[in-house]
Order: C-alpha cells, then structure tokens, then sequence
C-alpha cells in the first residue's frame, strides 16, 4: 500500500514538473501573452480528482516553486495558486459531473481569477500595464482544457493514483 501511495506522489509531481518545463519554454515575442498557464491547470484537475491527496497546500508548494522558476516576485504565484487551488477544492464534487465543455469554461474562471490576483500584485509592485491582455492564458487554457484532462485522467488511471 505504502508503495502505491508513494508512486501516486511521484506521479503528480512528475506532472507538475513537466507543467513547469512547459511554462519556461521559449515562445516568439508575438505569442508569449498566449502562453497557457500549464501549472494553473494541472493543480486544477489534481485538486478535482484526489481532493482529500492534493489540496492547498501542495498548491502553496507549486506556486512558490514557479515563483522560484520564473523569477518573480516571491509569493505571487502561491497566492494565486493557493487560491484557486480553494476554490476548486470548495467546487470540485461539482466540477466533475460537468461535461469537458462546462469545465473548461470553469477553468477559464478559475484561471482567470489566477491571472487577475497576479496581475493585482503586480500592480501593487508597480510593475503593470493598462489592457487586458494578460488574461489570454486564461482563454487558452480553457481551450486546452479538455485535452490536459483526458492526458491527465489517463495517466491516473494507467498508474492507479488513487
């Protein structure tokens, strides 16, 4: 039993990992507000199947380690994650009995509240600008939603993470 739960742990975090190398891939100056955000998402799905394994604060962890990563601001990314990350918790019964469609406009909530606290400490720190665009992720992502649940799931359920 002991081996199973750690093999489950090795798994989530070897997706989070592969979420960080995808969030510090190089992009083309035209598309880097296009970026999904690959963490953002994959602490979603974990925090909706294995609520009671993953919760806030292995969200905690995951956004200070991307703060880490990207160089920001320490606690930008917990925060927002960490928040997320409890109100999916708070939803999740929910979120799984809605079709791929009604959770991916849910992600684009939920990503979209990721990326306005973000852009809200940024703005406390001065370090901002005036439109919109930086809630494209959350566009994005939502649009890849489907496909990260479905890669998710069956890594899950092919390593038996319960």
């Amino acid at each position: 039993m002991s081996e199973r739960r750690n093999g489950g742990v090795l798994i989530v975090i070897g997706t989070l990992i592969v979420g960080f190398i995808l969030s510090q891939m190089p992009l083309p100056a035209m598309f880097v507000w296009w970026r999904p955000e690959w963490v953002a998402m994959i602490v979603i799905y974990w925090v909706m199947a294995l609520p009671h394994r993953f919760g806030i604060g292995m969200a905690w962890i995951s956004g200070l380690a991307l703060d880490v990563l990207k160089g920001s601001l320490l606690g930008m990314n917990a925060l927002s994650l960490t928040m997320v990350a409890f109100i999916t918790l708070i939803l999740h019964k929910r979120l799984r009995m809605y079709p791929l469609w009604q959770q991916a406009m849910m992600v684009l909530v939920l990503v979209g509240i990721n990326q306005l606290i973000f852009h809200w400490i940024q703005s406390l720190s001065g370090s901002t600008g005036d439109s919109l665009v930086f809630l494209l992720p959350a566009l994005v992502s939502a649009i890849l939603w489907p496909w990260v649940f479905v890669v998710l799931r069956g890594i899950r359920r092919t390593f038996h993470v319960n």
